[in-house]
């Protein structure tokens, strides 16, 4: 029968806590402090990459606000990715009242290609600008989101910057998941180390975001452009995580106020576009991925199940000793600003971050879910199947 939780250890779950809090708050400064550049004289010519496969509902609105820039120098080019629904249609409808916008055709899928890396692939061979920056059909851009992206760019003297837009939720599914993965980075990577290093062996602590990503051409070969990251699930993270081991610059920005995205419009959406992710983000290592779920459990749910246990009776005849009761709801509180802080500096509903335990059980079933669909060749997105994965154990 379980009685208490032993001291020691919520004492180390808070301690675990703090610390993050404190990568969090750090990196939201650091987030801030890329932002504050000022425009540059020279504003070099940016071509716009927009990879699009069945987005009729997305694409007039990414577009019209892309061609809305108050940038002087940019083309606008979108490939249409074997859609079979109006996206072509709105395409042509754009591009006949706007020179800037090209539509191109998708080719069929290469052999050992991803269709996201091969659609970016073709961008890139028809864009002319000294700086590429792609962006994905669900978003939408302030007037001012380019010249922002260019300024923090050449402000840092980068050769890749992505950023943080903001997640737009509506449904309750949506709340609940989206929002996961942009929590564990600013809570988990802190952003200014990972600057420091020009070099490193180990570059997971490097992290993009694809809805933003704006390269400079010449790092963008030096990288090996998408040919280097074509069979990578998450090609974004892949894109920094080689910055990092190649020592070319790369910078994050909080871009919440210039760029937002609605990624998914339901629950079972976001399950399905985040299961073909989870398991990917830790570049498929079994032991790793199991580990760092279950200590994600522990952590936010332990603590609220020894409380209702005792609040239920399930220890009978035994008090809850005063300073363990203090422990655990400080260990609660601590959750609750460990999920409220980075929240706030996504811009999403503070609300759902108080329902972190359902966030976690929800996000819980999405990490089984991506690990049965890798082990079973089950991964697909947009139609088309991705394969299985070379799972490793470390």
């Amino acid at each position: 029968m379980l009685r208490y939780l032993p001291h020691a250890l919520i004492g180390y779950l808070i301690l675990f806590q703090a610390v993050l809090l404190v990568i969090s708050l750090a990196n939201a400064a650091t987030l801030r402090r890329a932002r504050r550049h000022p425009t540059p004289a020279h504003l070099p010519r940016v071509s716009v990459l927009v990879p699009a496969r069945n987005e009729e509902a997305n694409i007039g609105r990414c577009v019209a606000s892309l061609l809305a820039q108050d940038y002087p120098e940019l083309e606008v080019l979108v490939l249409d990715d074997g859609s079979t629904d109006a996206t072509r249609a709105i395409l042509e409808a754009l591009a006949a009242s706007d020179a800037r916008l090209r539509v191109l055709e998708g080719q069929p899928l290469a052999a050992g290609w991803l269709g996201k890396a091969w659609a970016c692939a073709q961008l890139a061979a028809q864009a002319t600008g000294e700086l590429l920056y792609f962006t994905d059909a669900d978003t939408a851009h302030a007037p001012a989101a380019l010249r922002t992206a260019v300024a923090a760019l050449e402000g840092e003297g980068a050769g890749l910057l992505s950023g943080f837009p903001r997640q737009e939720v509506a449904t309750w599914g949506e709340k609940l998941i989206v929002p996961f993965f942009y929590w564990r980075v600013l809570c988990f990577v802190p952003l200014r180390r990972a600057y420091q290093g020009e070099r490193t062996e180990r570059p997971g602590s490097a992290y993009a975001v694809g809805q933003m990503l704006l390269f400079r051409r010449s790092t963008y070969e030096a990288l090996g452009g998408h040919a280097a990251v074509r069979a990578t699930i998450t090609e974004d993270l892949a894109f920094a995580q080689r910055a990092l081991a190649t020592g070319q610059r790369w910078r994050m920005i909080n871009a919440v106020d210039i760029v937002s995205c609605r990624m998914y419009r339901s629950g079972r959406e976001a399950r399905a576009g985040l299961s073909k992710n989870l398991f990917a983000a830790f570049d498929f290592r079994l032991v790793p991925y199991l580990g760092a779920w279950l200590w994600v459990a522990w952590m936010f749910l332990g603590p609220l199940a020894s409380l209702a246990l005792y609040a239920v009776g399930a220890a009978p005849g035994t008090a809850l000793p005063g300073l363990l009761l203090g422990l655990l709801l400080g260990c609660v509180a601590g959750a609750l600003a460990l999920w409220a802080v980075p929240y706030r500096q996504l811009g999403l509903p503070l609300h759902a971050a108080a329902l972190y335990p359902l966030t976690v059980l929800a996000m819980e079933g999405v990490a089984l879910r991506s690990l049965v669909l890798s082990f079973t060749g089950g991964l697909a997105w947009k139609g088309r199947t991705l394969g299985r994965p070379r799972i490793r154990l470390w």
